[in-house]
């Protein structure tokens, strides 16, 4: 796809920038990013931050208050242009493609899938826009109470495969999420065992999978197929005195993210990484971010 070489030649330009700081570390050969939205939503403070740790990756979510598949074009045409001035390329485009409840199958449900494949569409765009193949989305989502059948998960892979199939030219990496049909390791296996579609992958967040109750490294990881694991989310989280799972600082909590990252690294994974912080700092996401961004670099030196 031929509007992904003006990024490749960034890419080779950002060597001149101070990179030589990470040039002893394992992140010379990492691909680290942040998402930028959890630094702050004004662009180039996001890209301003990421320069300052070295990094030249970073993952869109929201940018100026909205979400990047309803801004318009032009807007997304100037951040892509604000990271390109910053030598940041875009890893992967956050969407909420499929992050709705598993529509019926009736007239009112059909109305909802069509406007999430106007939404894929939207994505698409925008991500061409961004110079990345990846788009992150969603396996749907069920209410509390709900239990998912069989046939749910029968459908979903179906709307997947649908999915894939007009996605063709981009990579589709679904995250597991909580409260999602594809919550844990064990989960995301089985969906890629019904899912063969070579362009579906996952946005494998060990995280989420172990706040769902999964020994998520190394047990859910042992499930599955690095080859279609097309990026990685890093964070922490630990139990609260109430039992609930909550987000915290690298570091402060109980996810192994030094064994993980050496497990996918050792397995000959080469995609991207974002810290995606979610703890909430009383001195603001901005002061979040930066704390366990770098407990996550130094993590990183250790791999």
């Amino acid at each position: 796809m031929s509007f992904f070489t003006r990024r490749e030649a960034l890419a080779a330009s950002a060597l001149a920038f101070p990179f030589h700081r990470l040039l002893a570390l394992p992140l010379a050969q990492m691909k680290l990013g942040v998402t930028t939205d959890e630094i702050d939503e004004d662009v180039t403070i996001a890209a301003k931050f990421l320069r300052e740790f070295g990094l030249s990756w970073a993952e869109i979510r929201n940018v100026w208050g909205k979400y990047n598949t309803v801004q318009p074009m032009e807007k997304i045409r100037e951040a892509s242009s604000i990271l390109d001035q910053h030598k940041i390329r875009v890893s992967i485009e956050g969407t909420g493609f499929f992050k709705v409840p598993l529509p019926p199958e009736t007239a009112e449900g059909q109305k909802a899938l069509d406007e999430q494949w106007k939404l894929l569409d939207a994505a698409m765009e925008r991500a061409k826009a961004f110079g990345t193949d990846k788009i992150r989305i969603f396996g749907f989502t069920y209410r509390a109470g709900e239990t998912p059948t069989p046939k749910d998960y029968a459908r979903i892979y179906e709307l997947e495969k649908e999915a894939a199939r007009k996605a063709k030219g981009f990579r589709l990496a679904l995250e597991n999420v909580g409260s999602s049909y594809i919550e844990t390791g064990a989960q995301s296996a089985e969906l890629l065992k019904h899912v063969k579609e070579s362009n579906l992958g996952l946005t494998w967040d060990p995280n989420n999978a172990g706040a769902a109750g999964e020994k998520s490294y190394p047990d859910g990881y042992s499930k599955l197929d690095v080859a279609r694991i097309f990026h990685v989310h890093l964070r922490d989280y630990k139990k609260g005195a109430d039992g609930k799972i909550e987000w915290c600082a690298v570091g402060e909590g109980e996810f192994d993210n030094l064994s993980q990252i050496r497990a996918l690294l050792k397995s000959g994974y080469k995609e991207t990484f974002t810290l995606e912080t979610h703890w909430k700092s009383p001195k603001g996401k901005m002061h979040a971010t930066d704390t366990s961004l770098k407990a996550l670099l130094k993590v990183v030196k250790e791999v």
